[in-house]
């Protein structure tokens, strides 16, 4: 244990050395790698820029020569937080009007979940969806075909997701029912998929809470508002 917080003390004073920087080494270092931001903005670590790329977050020193990738918490309170790219969270948002949403009559919470309608625990969490309502839990939809945007059930869930009943849609689709296929519509589920892997998304149910915090796989509806209460949401 102590030998980890020594090396992580030597990189973030290395990294400390460096915040007075600004982007254009770290673009150097992106071009370097083929890759490209999409935004670039403190991560909370001093001399450490957060930045979002189409293969998601990515972590580099100012001075372009440290990288790192994964999650990234903040634990100065008792319950650690994930600290989220807010440009994720803003792109999320940016996609409401394409979310099929099963709103709590009294809502405490709202999460939204990259669902696939081939994912058994994704079927089960939608048997709950009464139980996640009644813990006052509105579940927003999008769509992430974790076989790929070429596989059958992509074209699936972008004929349910441009259902005029999309809900009634996405219910039956999990029941099993035969899926009426739709050509295209508004709604676009490549943008949700490029999204779900943007966050670091590779199975589903995934759920996102409010603050863009991801909770990978399954949890029953009583343990997620526990979660959820806990995290301060």
């Amino acid at each position: 244990m102590k030998k980890i917080a020594f090396c992580l003390s030597l990189i973030l004073t290395a990294f400390t050395g460096n915040a007075f920087a600004d982007n254009s080494m770290i673009n150097q270092s992106l071009s370097n790698m083929g890759l490209k931001a999409e935004s670039i903005s403190p991560s909370g670590i001093a001399g450490v820029s957060s930045v979002l790329t189409q293969h998601g977050t990515i972590y580099l020193s100012n001075d372009g020569h440290y990288m790192f990738q994964g999650p990234l918490y903040d634990i100065s309170s008792k319950i650690p937080k994930q600290i989220v790219n807010k440009s994720l969270v803003e792109k999320l948002e940016a996609l409401k009007g394409q979310m099929i949403i099963y709103k709590a009559p009294k809502e405490k919470y709202v999460v939204t979940v990259f669902t696939d309608i081939t994912c058994g625990y994704c079927r089960k969490l939608h048997e709950n969806m009464k139980e996640y309502n009644d813990e006052g839990i509105t579940v927003r939809y999008l769509a992430f075909p974790r076989h790929g945007l070429e596989h059958q059930s992509a074209k699936d869930m972008q004929s349910i997701w441009c259902s005029a009943k999309a809900n009634k849609a996405l219910d039956a689709a999990f029941k099993g029912d035969k899926i009426s296929p739709i050509e295209s519509c508004k709604k676009d589920i490549a943008k949700h998929y490029e999204l779900g892997l943007q966050f670091g998304i590779n199975g589903t149910p995934a759920i996102v809470l409010k603050d863009g915090t991801l909770i990978s796989g399954f949890l029953p509806p009583k343990d997620l508002a526990k979660a959820l209460a806990q995290h301060g949401e």
